[in-house]
């Protein structure tokens, strides 16, 4: 007979008084655990995965493309294979590793803007600054919604999502794009708004990364950022949007790889690893309950200063981290944290994890949807996003009816801003790859009027977003020799590298999915008006 009170789950996982009583204090200790599992991996690879579940009583897993493509990994320029077949061997995978649990897995992905951001053919939706930029969290709600609605057709149990990061920080090259903005305010009512949309479609949410990653220049996938701001701003402005989710019940938190002097008595430590950070803050001032999980273990900025394998994974679970993500040590973390955890902490932590996997079990039980289509949702949030950053509508109006040559920099999978507006216009384009200056010059005769389209290579900034140097050069001489008008669609912090104040008009589309495009050419046209706030400062 069921108690009052007593949450019913289905048959294949046990309450937690019946787990606390049946699992030994190992087992419980292999619940904290959630390695990294590969899409695209070797059979030796996934044997020896499938072998660590099943003989450490591994709790979780968290998935990412290859290793290639994991973090950390990139800097090294290893090239990631594509494989249009990835959404099925994650799904083969996830059956395959449920077979060597002896208690069901909690299964974890980034999904920040959707599969897409790890598995290839499948639903991508705008990043969070394109989704900032619309200033509808009605919208961000729905794009949670509807990527918690993909990962629950995956099998995926919990998204680690959102990005409650305040992006204050121009210079920073790991958050940017991926932040709602640099607004406190506006930050938190979007992330509550993904967190809910999640939440609504039966997927796990995750806030992260606490106590906040915007205000930082270096990338914690290689070195530790260090904010140097004092307690009062700290909780001011970065704090803000984590209290904010706090109070809407975020499954989780996420804590970063980021030193904050001011909350740790001067100490340069990183947050993942303080007791002053995850007990004092997070726990004891914000009066968090939940489960906390560790930003992935194998990150540089905390691999490198704990060389002795198994010190790592006992530091962030002394610290007060309840789950160790992309542990890369499990067994020696798992003997260290037997050796020297009390039992009140390694029951304390496991309380809130078989908790927390309890909901996520339930959640899954119920049927799968089908994977999402995402043009309609995608194409109503670029209309939304479509930004004026600088000039106006009538500069604009005269370049449509008074004649225009167009350049495009950079490659698109469809083109379709320019076929629609030379259509329209009766005009013509040149896209800029091997074209030399003197050819583009040569071409453009007396016309001093430019439309030029940009789509960088890369959203991320390194290596100034991958622009060739000489096409960037291209682009800043025809910028100071013409009348330009500019669409960007991609990171607008690309501005950064240009010549802002001699360019006539400067709309921002923010990337280039299906939609974009074509509103953006609209309302060249003249047909649409562009509804977007910069979310950012530049």
């Amino acid at each position: 007979m069921e108690k009052k009170g007593q949450t019913r789950v289905p048959p294949n996982i046990m309450n937690y008084d019946e787990a606390t009583l049946l699992l030994s204090k190992r087992e419980k200790i292999g619940q904290f655990f959630m390695p990294a599992a590969f899409v695209n991996d070797s059979e030796a690879s996934i044997k020896s995965l499938e072998s660590l579940i099943r003989n450490e009583c591994i709790g979780g897993i968290c998935f990412f493309h290859s290793r290639a493509s994991a973090a950390t990994n990139y800097e090294g320029k290893k090239k990631v294979t594509y494989n249009k077949d990835s959404l099925q061997v994650l799904k083969d995978l996830i059956t395959r590793y449920s077979a060597a649990a002896k208690y069901p897995l909690l299964i974890s992905i980034d999904a920040e803007w959707g599969l897409a951001m790890r598995i290839e053919e499948t639903p991508q939706y705008p990043y969070a600054i394109t989704l900032g930029a619309a200033e509808d969290p009605d919208l961000v709600f729905e794009v949670g919604k509807k990527i918690g609605e993909d990962c629950r057709a995956a099998g995926i149990h919990w998204n680690f999502a959102p990005v409650a990061d305040v992006n204050n920080n121009p210079n920073n090259p790991v958050i940017g794009y991926r932040s709602f903005g640099s607004n406190k305010k506006k930050v938190s009512k979007n992330a509550i708004a993904f967190s809910k949309g999640l939440q609504q479609a039966g997927i796990l949410s995750c806030a992260k990364h606490f106590p906040g990653h915007g205000d930082t220049a270096t990338d914690s996938h290689l070195g530790l950022p260090v904010i140097e701001k004092s307690k009062k701003e700290i909780f001011e402005q970065e704090l803000f949007p984590f209290i904010g989710l706090l109070k809407n019940k975020v499954d989780a938190v996420m804590v970063g790889h980021l030193s904050v002097p001011a909350l740790t008595a001067g100490k340069q430590i990183s947050a993942s690893v303080s007791e002053e950070i995850i007990k004092n803050v997070l726990r004891d001032k914000l009066g968090y309950q939940g489960v906390v999980v560790s930003d992935a273990l194998n990150m540089h900025s905390v691999s490198k200063a704990y060389p002795a394998k198994g010190s790592l994974e006992w530091a962030a679970f002394k610290a007060g981290n309840d789950i160790l993500c992309f542990a890369e040590n499990p067994r020696e973390g798992i003997d260290e944290i037997v050796r020297l955890a009390s039992d009140a902490q390694i029951e304390e932590s496991f309380k809130r994890v078989w908790e927390l996997k309890i909901k996520a079990i339930k959640q899954a039980s119920n049927p799968r949807p089908q994977i999402s289509d995402p043009d309609a949702l995608n194409a109503e949030i670029s209309a939304k996003s479509l930004t004026l950053y600088k000039g106006t509508e009538k500069i604009i109006t005269e370049y449509k009816d008074k004649g225009f040559y167009g350049l495009q920099f950079g490659q698109t999978k469809r083109a379709t801003f320019f076929d629609i507006i030379c259509e329209d216009a009766n005009s013509s384009y040149v896209l800029v790859k091997d074209q030399s200056s003197d050819k583009i010059t040569s071409a453009l005769g007396s016309n001093p009027k430019l439309l030029i389209s940009l789509y960088p290579p890369s959203i991320k900034p390194q290596h100034q977003f991958g622009m060739d140097p000489d096409h960037l050069q291209l682009l800043t001489d025809l910028i100071n020799q013409y009348d330009v008008v500019l669409y960007v669609f991609g990171n607008p912090y690309i501005l950064r590298l240009l010549p802002v104040e001699k360019i006539a008009a400067i709309v921002i589309a923010y990337q280039d999915l299906k939609g974009f495009e074509e509103n953006a050419a609209e309302h060249f046209l003249g047909n649409k008006k562009a509804m977007g706030v910069l979310p950012v400062s530049l």
